[in-house]
Parts: C-alpha cells; sequence; structure tokens
C-alpha cells in the first residue's frame, strides 16, 4: 500500500514537473485560434485582430481557424478534442457553453468539463431598431404602437429557439403586444430586411450595420450596453428604457482552452490576451464596432458562464421548447 502510494507521489510529482517545464518553454510553435464563425464577421475580424497583436507578444505565428455551422458545434467540437497544451485557443459564446447543451441531444463536447475558461473578451451591444419611416422616435412610442395595433407589426429575428425570438416573445409579454416573428439564418440578412423595410422591428448588434444607423434607413431606440455610447450619446441604456428585466444574460465572445491545459500556460494566454483587449488598437476597433471590451480574470469568467448557464436555462424552459 505504502509502496503504491508513493509511486503515485511520484507520478504527479513527474506530472507537475512536466507542465513547470512545458510552461517555461511556452510557446515553441504556431498557436491557433478556433473561431466557430465564418470569415468576415465582426467577430472574425476581432479574432483576427487580437491573433495578430498576440503573434506579435508571443513570437510565435498564430493561425485563426475558422470552424462555422452547427450552431456552433463544430467549432466546440474541434476545441474539446485539441491537445491540452496550449496551442489551441478557442472562441466561445453563449451558443457555444450555455444554449448547445440544453438543446441539442448528444452534443459531442461539455463545456463544464471540457474547457477551462481564460478571459471573457467583451459583450457585443445591441440596439432594438425599427425602421426609421415607421414613425416610433422612442421605447415608449413603440410600445404605445404595439398595443394599439395588435399583431400588425413583425419582428425580425435568428429563427425559432433563438435568444431573438426569446426576446420578441418576452418584449410582448412585457407590453400586451403580439409582434410577428420573421425568422433570418443570420444578422446580415436581418439588417438587409430592416433596411430594405421587409421587417419593423429587431434586436441585433450594431456592428451588423456597419454605420447605417447613421442615416436615415433605422432608428436605434435603444442599446443592451452598461453605458451609453459615445457614438450614440442620445439613445438611453436598455434598463434606461425600462427593458433591463429580460432574463437573457449578454451577447458575449470569450476564450477558452482545452480542460488539462496547464495553469500556468492559460495564465501566460490570459494575461498576454488581457494586454490585448486593453491595448489603444483593439478598444479603437472595439468602440467603432459596438464591443465592451471585458477583460476580466479567469474567475470572474467563470463566474460569469456559471451565471449565464443558468440565464440560459430560464429562456429555454420559457420560450424555447415550441
Amino acid at each position: 500500500m505504502i509502496h503504491r502510494l508513493r509511486l503515485c507521489l511520484s507520478l504527479l510529482a513527474l506530472v507537475a514537473l512536466t507542465h513547470a517545464a512545458a510552461a517555461q518553454t511556452f510557446p515553441a510553435r504556431p498557436l491557433r485560434v478556433i473561431v466557430p464563425i465564418s470569415v468576415g464577421s465582426v467577430t472574425d475580424v476581432a479574432a483576427r485582430l487580437m491573433a495578430q497583436e498576440l503573434q506579435q507578444r508571443l513570437g510565435q505565428t498564430v493561425v485563426v481557424l475558422n470552424k462555422p455551422g452547427a450552431a456552433m458545434v463544430l467549432g466546440g467540437s474541434e476545441c474539446a478534442k485539441s491537445a491540452p497544451d496550449g496551442y489551441a485557443l478557442c472562441l466561445v459564446s453563449p451558443d457555444t457553453m450555455s444554449f448547445n447543451p440544453l438543446t441539442i441531444p448528444d452534443l459531442p463536447y461539455d463545456p463544464q468539463k471540457d474547457f477551462v475558461p481564460v478571459i471573457d473578451m467583451y459583450h457585443v451591444v445591441e440596439g432594438l431598431i425599427v425602421r426609421a419611416d415607421l414613425g416610433p422616435g422612442s421605447i415608449a412610442d413603440l410600445r404605445a404602437r404595439a398595443t394599439a395595433e395588435p399583431g400588425k407589426l413583425n419582428f425580425g429575428t435568428l429563427g425559432q429557439r433563438t435568444t431573438t425570438d426569446a426576446f420578441r416573445q418576452w418584449l410582448g409579454e412585457q407590453w400586451g403586444a403580439s409582434l410577428g416573428p420573421v425568422p433570418y439564418k443570420g444578422g446580415s440578412e436581418v439588417v438587409n430586411a430592416l433596411l430594405a423595410g421587409t421587417i419593423d422591428v429587431t434586436k441585433i448588434g450594431l456592428g451588423n450595420l456597419g454605420g447605417q444607423f447613421q442615416g436615415r434607413n433605422v432608428k436605434v431606440l435603444a442599446l443592451t450596453a452598461a453605458h451609453r455610447w459615445q457614438q450614440l450619446p442620445d439613445v438611453p441604456t436598455f434598463a434606461e428604457a425600462g427593458l433591463g428585466g429580460f432574463p437573457g444574460g449578454p451577447i458575449y465572445w470569450g476564450v477558452v482552452v482545452p480542460a488539462h491545459t496547464p495553469a500556468a500556460i492559460a495564465t501566460r494566454l490570459h494575461d498576454e490576451l488581457a494586454a490585448i483587449l486593453r491595448g489603444e488598437k483593439f478598444t479603437a476597433f472595439a468602440a467603432q464596432n459596438f464591443l465592451d471590451p471585458v477583460a476580466g480574470s479567469a474567475t470572474d469568467f467563470a463566474a460569469f458562464l456559471k451565471k449565464d448557464r443558468e440565464n440560459a436555462a430560464v429562456l429555454v424552459d420559457k420560450y424555447m421548447k415550441q
């Protein structure tokens, strides 16, 4: 028994020494950043900016690998099966971490067991937006019209069992109104429909608008940000506009690594990424594209993910089972 105990302790010591040695020499080869969406989106561009700066800081090539599709399952699966050595950094979102485990049977990864949180990159600033010729100039105006003309206004969503459709349902409940759903496959399609006048209202990341909010095509009535935004100083936050009670969390993007990645390497990655996300280049990009950098500790990110899973469970139970 004593011999077995000594053997186990020796093995643990050997593993610890191996991890320490790996951390001291890290990185010794190129790294990958796994992005679970297609090339060209704001998040993809943000990932490439982050990768470029990380490459300069680490002195190693950092390659962005796009794995879009299947509600971000492909990206999550690629991350989970990657070696736990710090050479695979994985971008994750509420779909990857909170909703997929609740809505997709036989999910090929477990976000709580297969990943180690590294850093919360940023929260996406969304807007409740109407087409400008619709008329409402405020949330109060929109609510009055929605209740006066039940079922007449429609709401662009990303389809059934998505957070945009859950918000549509919740908003209708709060106002005692009916907003008809019009589903689309992606954010760019929703924006095009809004600009074309096909839909009346939507809630979507303002980075998708590409500056259109500065013209006369659409009007932003409220923002999901914690504070007013520099480009739209007269637009209230959701909390200021009385929409702060939605049970869903913010749309976020963060970085995780595969489970069992040495703690020293995960900490090194966190510190490098935090410096990038707080740096002048990234913060300028974020402000222009309505992204609110977080860049807190790994512990804070883990706590945030736990709360986000709880919020997702509420939304799925109430709005996503039909």
